[in-house]
């Protein structure tokens, strides 16, 4: 059977996170570098700031969920987030402590975090079971086409203009503001004139009931992975041991979105027709190898090999999780259902990163990342014994 094609709203939003990630990473990619030998701050302070930062926005998406599903209404939260992301950007070149980058991460990711599950849910309520694993892959592509091409222009700028790393931030700026007109100007909700209002703006017990074990299944899976990896600061610190110049430092989020980018469509597309379960399985493994590589690097050639592995990891799994939200989640709730799951891995991620951050300090590179080597394997080992909880696809939807 054919699949529908990709609603027009898809592509949109999939565009309008090109632009956020290329201003996003433009700074992301020199934030770490301009953290340690700018301001001066740890590795400690490093995961502790990015983890928090992520960690804030996954606590928003809770409540951005639950408003969009108490609403019936996705748009205007998405364009809000997407709006205060773009206002915090100048927040960035302005900075003179740690303090402060640790204030703009944290208003950043607030949009994101009011951002992030309506547009998920908006997603899920435009396509079916049948194409929804290409679309969320789609999305995230192009999203990560734009985290591919910000570090690249913050290589260029850093090399045009002398290691102005304040600049390049300011020059970041544009493009978030783009990415706010494309949202307003061309994404139009579809009507959702059946939709079961939320009894409240609080996640009720009734509806955390309805939402089922299948999809309380996803959550605990998706909390192990964000376990299992650690935010992707620690991919440019490692590079630059290697021997990686400070000019060339974005080169390293360049290489791990590359096998990202290439990736993240296609095991999208595959999913839908063989189902998620083993792409997730093959993808834990790549994370696991792609530890084992960084752990042991001595140059910046395997750092690139270990960083190019942990895209394809991203692109295997990250597209996935969200459409096995989808999948188990009730219509009526999904909003609800993605706000709990960015919540838990966001929790998580602040955990792995936090502790990443200080064993790093205090161990070296090589425990930091034979830690995420033992969370991979150890998530492996959880999906194995637990087999009989997988949330099956119907059959039309795994025959296609």
């Amino acid at each position: 059977m054919s699949r529908p094609s990709l609603p027009r709203v898809v592509w949109i939003l999939g565009i309008v996170s090109l632009c956020m990630d290329f201003s996003s990473e433009m700074i992301h990619s020199l934030l770490p570098v301009f953290l340690v030998t700018t301001l001066g701050a740890s590795a400690t302070s490093l995961g502790i700031i990015e983890g928090a930062a992520e960690a804030t926005a996954a606590f928003v998406k809770v409540f951005s969920g639950v408003m969009s599903d108490w609403l019936t209404r996705r748009k205007p939260l998405v364009v809000f987030g997407y709006g205060l992301a773009a206002v915090s950007k100048p927040l960035f070149p302005l900075a003179q402590s740690a303090a402060w980058v640790f204030v703009a991460r944290t208003v950043d990711r607030i949009g994101k975090g009011l951002r992030g599950a309506p547009r998920d849910a908006l997603l899920a309520d435009a396509t079916s079971p049948e194409n929804r694993g290409a679309a969320y892959g789609l999305r995230q592509t192009l999203d990560t086409t734009g985290a591919l091409l910000g570090p690249l222009a913050a290589t260029l700028l850093m090399m045009a203009l002398a290691n102005n790393v304040r600049a390049v931030f300011w020059i970041a700026t544009l493009p978030a503001v783009a990415a706010v007109v494309a949202l307003v100007a061309g994404v139009r909700e579809s009507e959702r004139p059946h939709a079961t209002r939320s009894r409240s703006l609080i996640p009720h017990w009734r509806e955390i009931a309805e939402l089922g074990s299948p999809y309380w299944y996803v959550v605990v899976l998706s909390t192990l992975f964000s376990l299992a990896r650690f935010s992707e600061a620690f991919l440019i610190l490692i590079s630059t041991e290697r021997g990686l110049p400070l000019a060339q430092s974005p080169l390293a989020l360049a290489v791990m979105n590359t096998t990202y980018v290439l990736s993240a469509y296609p095991a999208g597309k595959l999913s839908d027709r063989i189902g998620r379960r083993g792409l997730l399985l093959i993808g834990l493994a790549v994370l696991a190898l792609a530890d084992l590589v960084l752990a042991t690097t001595s140059g910046v050639a395997t750092a690139f090999l270990g960083i190019g592995l942990w895209g394809l990891h991203m692109g295997l799994t990250q597209g996935l999780l969200p459409a096995l939200v989808a999948d188990t989640a009730p219509e009526h709730l999904r909003g609800s259902a993605f706000g709990l799951f960015h919540l838990t891995t966001g929790i998580a991620l602040l955990a792995s990163s936090a502790l990443a951050g200080i064993v790093w300090e205090f161990a070296g590179p090589a425990y930091t990342f034979g830690l995420g080597i033992a969370f991979s394997v150890g998530t492996i080992a959880w999906m194995g014994l637990k087999p009989t909880r997988w949330p099956r696809l119907n059959e039309e939807e795994k025959t296609g």
